[in-house]
Protein backbone atom coordinates (compact mmCIF):
# COMPACT_ATOMS: atom_id res chain seq x y z
CA UNK A 1 0.00 0.00 0.00
CA UNK A 2 1.61 3.55 -0.93
CA UNK A 3 1.80 6.25 1.35
CA UNK A 4 -1.00 8.19 0.39
CA UNK A 5 -3.30 5.36 -0.67
CA UNK A 6 -6.72 5.21 0.84
CA UNK A 7 -7.49 1.62 2.86
CA UNK A 8 -10.87 0.16 4.51
CA UNK A 9 -10.45 -3.02 6.12
CA UNK A 10 -14.01 -4.98 6.75
CA UNK A 11 -14.48 -7.57 9.04
CA UNK A 12 -16.88 -10.30 8.13
CA UNK A 13 -18.46 -12.90 10.21
CA UNK A 14 -21.77 -13.77 8.99
CA UNK A 15 -22.43 -16.42 5.82
CA UNK A 16 -26.05 -18.16 5.23
CA UNK A 17 -26.80 -17.59 9.11
CA UNK A 18 -27.24 -13.80 7.85
CA UNK A 19 -27.38 -13.14 4.16
CA UNK A 20 -28.03 -9.47 4.45
CA UNK A 21 -25.38 -9.17 6.59
CA UNK A 22 -23.11 -10.98 4.97
CA UNK A 23 -23.18 -9.26 1.88
CA UNK A 24 -23.09 -5.39 3.18
CA UNK A 25 -19.07 -5.93 3.24
CA UNK A 26 -18.96 -6.74 0.09
CA UNK A 27 -21.60 -3.98 -1.01
CA UNK A 28 -19.55 -1.28 1.16
CA UNK A 29 -16.20 -2.57 -0.43
CA UNK A 30 -17.23 -2.64 -4.10
CA UNK A 31 -18.51 0.87 -3.81
CA UNK A 32 -14.81 1.44 -1.90
CA UNK A 33 -13.09 0.35 -5.43
CA UNK A 34 -15.56 2.05 -7.55
CA UNK A 35 -14.26 5.15 -5.81
CA UNK A 36 -10.43 4.33 -6.48
CA UNK A 37 -10.39 3.40 -2.59
CA UNK A 38 -8.78 -0.05 -1.52
CA UNK A 39 -10.93 -2.26 -0.07
CA UNK A 40 -10.02 -5.69 1.70
CA UNK A 41 -12.27 -7.96 3.05
CA UNK A 42 -11.54 -10.09 5.81
CA UNK A 43 -13.86 -13.40 6.85
CA UNK A 44 -13.62 -14.75 10.04
CA UNK A 45 -16.13 -17.48 11.91
CA UNK A 46 -19.26 -18.37 10.07
CA UNK A 47 -18.13 -16.35 7.37
CA UNK A 48 -15.19 -18.24 5.79
CA UNK A 49 -17.69 -20.46 4.41
CA UNK A 50 -18.23 -17.81 1.91
CA UNK A 51 -14.45 -18.25 0.29
CA UNK A 52 -15.42 -22.44 -0.22
CA UNK A 53 -16.10 -23.24 -3.67
CA UNK A 54 -19.58 -23.58 -4.54
CA UNK A 55 -20.52 -22.07 -0.72
CA UNK A 56 -22.71 -19.04 -2.59
CA UNK A 57 -24.10 -20.26 -5.13
CA UNK A 58 -26.35 -22.13 -2.14
CA UNK A 59 -26.61 -18.63 -0.20
CA UNK A 60 -30.42 -17.46 0.60
CA UNK A 61 -31.17 -13.83 -1.04
CA UNK A 62 -29.75 -11.13 1.27
CA UNK A 63 -32.40 -8.56 1.65
CA UNK A 64 -32.73 -6.30 -1.13
CA UNK A 65 -29.08 -6.67 -1.83
CA UNK A 66 -27.98 -8.69 -5.32
CA UNK A 67 -26.78 -12.34 -4.70
CA UNK A 68 -23.88 -12.85 -2.63
CA UNK A 69 -22.36 -14.65 -5.48
CA UNK A 70 -22.40 -12.00 -8.16
CA UNK A 71 -21.35 -9.07 -5.08
CA UNK A 72 -17.91 -11.40 -4.18
CA UNK A 73 -17.27 -12.31 -7.86
CA UNK A 74 -17.67 -8.06 -8.66
CA UNK A 75 -15.70 -6.88 -5.67
CA UNK A 76 -12.70 -9.50 -6.80
CA UNK A 77 -13.16 -8.27 -10.40
CA UNK A 78 -13.07 -4.89 -9.14
CA UNK A 79 -9.66 -5.78 -7.61
CA UNK A 80 -10.75 -6.39 -4.28
CA UNK A 81 -9.01 -8.63 -2.24
CA UNK A 82 -10.57 -11.22 0.47
CA UNK A 83 -8.24 -12.54 3.09
CA UNK A 84 -9.74 -15.77 5.49
CA UNK A 85 -8.90 -16.33 8.83
CA UNK A 86 -7.02 -19.97 8.88
CA UNK A 87 -7.90 -21.22 12.08
CA UNK A 88 -11.75 -20.34 10.93
CA UNK A 89 -11.40 -22.88 8.24
CA UNK A 90 -9.16 -25.80 10.03
CA UNK A 91 -12.19 -25.33 12.93
CA UNK A 92 -14.67 -26.17 9.76
CA UNK A 93 -12.65 -29.04 7.49
CA UNK A 94 -11.46 -26.54 5.00
CA UNK A 95 -8.58 -26.64 3.28
CA UNK A 96 -6.56 -23.93 1.57
CA UNK A 97 -6.99 -25.86 -1.61
CA UNK A 98 -11.21 -25.49 -1.11
CA UNK A 99 -11.03 -21.85 -1.28
CA UNK A 100 -12.19 -19.92 -4.14
CA UNK A 101 -9.46 -17.83 -6.79
CA UNK A 102 -8.66 -14.68 -4.83
CA UNK A 103 -9.13 -16.35 -1.27
CA UNK A 104 -5.72 -16.28 0.97
CA UNK A 105 -5.36 -16.96 4.27
CA UNK A 106 -4.47 -14.45 7.32
CA UNK A 107 -4.24 -14.93 10.93
CA UNK A 108 -4.88 -12.33 13.95
CA UNK A 109 -1.23 -10.80 13.71
CA UNK A 110 -1.82 -10.04 9.85
CA UNK A 111 -5.32 -9.02 10.41
CA UNK A 112 -4.47 -6.46 13.32
CA UNK A 113 -1.52 -4.81 11.05
CA UNK A 114 -4.09 -4.40 8.43
CA UNK A 115 -6.34 -2.47 10.86
CA UNK A 116 -2.98 -0.43 11.59
CA UNK A 117 -2.89 0.40 8.27
CA UNK A 118 -6.15 1.31 7.46
CA UNK A 119 -8.23 4.58 7.16
CA UNK A 120 -11.25 3.27 8.64
CA UNK A 121 -12.28 -0.59 9.59
CA UNK A 122 -15.58 -1.89 9.88
CA UNK A 123 -16.81 -5.11 11.31
CA UNK A 124 -20.29 -7.02 10.50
Amino acid sequence: MSENEEMILYLSTYANDNAEKAAIPFVLGGAALAMDVKAIIVLQGASVQMAKKGYVDTMDKPGGFPPVKKLLADFLELGGEIKVCAPCIKERGIEESDLIEGAVTTAAGQVNLLALKADAVMAF
